[in-house]
């Protein structure tokens, strides 16, 4: 998507058009700082305003961010723009911190992506208006910055969580930007110091409308027993996602909650590493498609008419991502042939055989009681244990193996088709479980898994016709390169029919 023209983005500035968050960025030359369109400072003069496509792109414009309306807390969609998910890929992998520490270049990004390293900056430069390292370097001061707003963690934590290398680097880089010292930005009423260990709650801002009861009934329906927890009251706007979390051995517990009236969810964290808050909150922003501009998704998609009745019907419906991308391809494998609840019966065998046991803590929900197995630990388990056919043991082996041996085996990587390609590569990955990994685990928004059977029942319902996986493939050209937002509501459209064949389980 190109950057509108000025007098548009003017008069977005003008009304506080929320449709224009996160999607344009003003920075004012009067002021030297950079604003949301929804600001509620007094419109500058129109001479004054440049707008920019992203946050980056006016921070390396020499600009800093307002204090007022805070950009880092505007929704993150650039993942959407453009006409390839090259940049979407990028900006996944910088969230996980590919550019963060010694020895991650760009080049090796690009690498990753298989482009060269000259053709990602122009990507970068043309869809958000500045270099791979500047978005990197953008996201670890706005994290910061929100820690310092939002959290009582002290100064040395919030540079650690941020990826600062050190606490006079991140004070520099503050000083710099915003001629005060860090601590200055925090208000007074929360000078109060509470280590991060005791847990730290952040708002991550998504764009309206959001199907939040959609989403917490498809994880309900798949909550792994003693990982994940749904907790419901009287008002489903305000049910609670538990689950534990382990990374890179530390364990610990994450908790998610709507605030429907802020366009948010809120996330409670309780983890002892605080560097690794930047990924915890990646991994919730792709859980929930925090990132999605769904009017735009909505809006290309019901130029189908058939289709489109099934998107007014359900406004705000995301493709739900997954926490792990090992869970996932696990939980899609113990899904093969058999029932959602069914599969969930096996992961939960699983998760008691091999998973770790969360320490006991006063604060965790008592159904939170292990993590989910690492694939390092299955791989060198000599018996898996559980009651499943011969064939699908091997394939949950050559999976844990797969991806012991390769840490970024779920991460983007290249083309769509080469990062099924490489998923099929592992022996029992068929078509239709590569199709529903790339969805959920590595995030491909064009993925499709055709051969579903809740596709197509859902697409026979669409046109009043049997549908088959070559017809179907067909029939969804038009609804690229969202084809993954076109699946959930072709299998909203056949929800209350279970398929026992391999169909939409895991």
């Amino acid at each position: 998507m190109e950057l509108p023209d000025k007098a548009t983005c003017y008069r977005a500035l003008e009304s506080r058009d929320p449709r224009f968050d996160g999607l344009v960025f003003v920075a004012i030359k009067s002021t030297g700082i950079y604003c949301r369109t929804v600001c509620p400072a007094r419109t500058a003069k129109y001479e004054n305003c440049t707008f920019y496509g992203s946050a980056a792109a006016a921070q390396e414009a020499g600009y800093r961010p307002c204090l007022r309306c805070r950009p880092e807390t505007a929704p993150e969609l650039a993942s959407w723009r453009g006409t390839s998910n090259t940049v979407s890929r990028a900006l996944a992998l910088i969230s996980d911190g590919a550019l963060d520490g010694d020895g991650k270049t760009v080049d090796a990004l690009a690498e990753r992506l298989g482009i060269g390293e000259r053709q990602l900056r122009r990507l970068f430069l043309q869809h958000l208006g500045a270099s791979p390292i500047a978005v990197a370097q953008t996201r670890r001061v706005l994290f910061a910055k929100q820690l310092i707003h939002e959290t009582r963690m002290t100064m040395t934590e919030v540079a650690l969580a941020a990826g600062f290398n050190s606490l006079r680097r991140f004070n520099e880089v503050f000083q710099n930007l915003f001629h005060r010292p860090p601590s200055a930005i925090r208000r007074k009423s929360s000078v109060t110091r509470v280590s991060a260990d005791a847990g730290i709650t952040l708002r991550v801002r998504y764009r309206p409308p959001y199907d939040w009861e959609s989403m917490l009934s498809f994880l309900e329906k798949r909550a792994i027993p003693g990982v994940e927890v749904i907790e419901r009251n009287k008002n489903s706007e305000n049910g609670y996602y538990r689950r534990t979390i382990e990374i890179d051995g530390a364990l610990g517990t994450v908790t998610v909650k709507n605030l429907p009236q802020c366009n948010s969810v809120s996330v409670t964290i309780h983890f002892p590493v605080v560097h690794a808050l930047p990924a915890i909150v990646a991994r919730v922003r792709r859980l929930f498609d925090l990132g999605a501009d769904i009017e735009t998704i909505d809006e290309h998609l019901s130029h189908d008419p058939r289709l489109a009745p099934w998107v007014a019907l359900r406004p705000g419906l995301r493709a739900p991502g997954g926490w792990d991308g090992f869970e996932l391809a696990a939980r899609a494998i113990l899904g093969q042939q058999v029932s959602v609840s069914a599969a969930r019966k096996l992961a939960g065998q699983l998760v008691a055989l091999h998973g770790r046991t969360l320490p006991k803590n006063p604060d965790n929900h008592p159904g939170l009681t292990h993590t989910f197995p690492t694939a390092n630990r299955l791989a060198k388990a000599k018996s898996i244990g559980l009651g499943m056919p011969a064939a699908r043991l091997e394939a949950l082996q050559a999976l844990s193996r797969a991806a012991s041996r390769d840490p970024n085996l779920f991460r983007p990587f290249g083309t769509i088709e080469e990062a099924i390609a490489l998923l099929r590569n592992i022996p029992g990955i068929g078509e239709w479980t590569a199709e529903y990994i790339a969805l959920r685990a590595i995030r491909e928004m064009d993925a499709f898994p055709a051969s579903d059977v809740g596709l197509l029942r859902g697409a026979s319902k669409l046109d009043g016709t049997p549908a088959t996986p070559k017809s179907l493939l067909r029939r969804a050209e038009s609804w690229r390169p969202w084809r993954a937002y076109a699946a959930q509501h072709l299998w909203a459209a056949h929800a209350t029919e279970i398929s026992q064949t391999g169909g939409e389980h895991a």
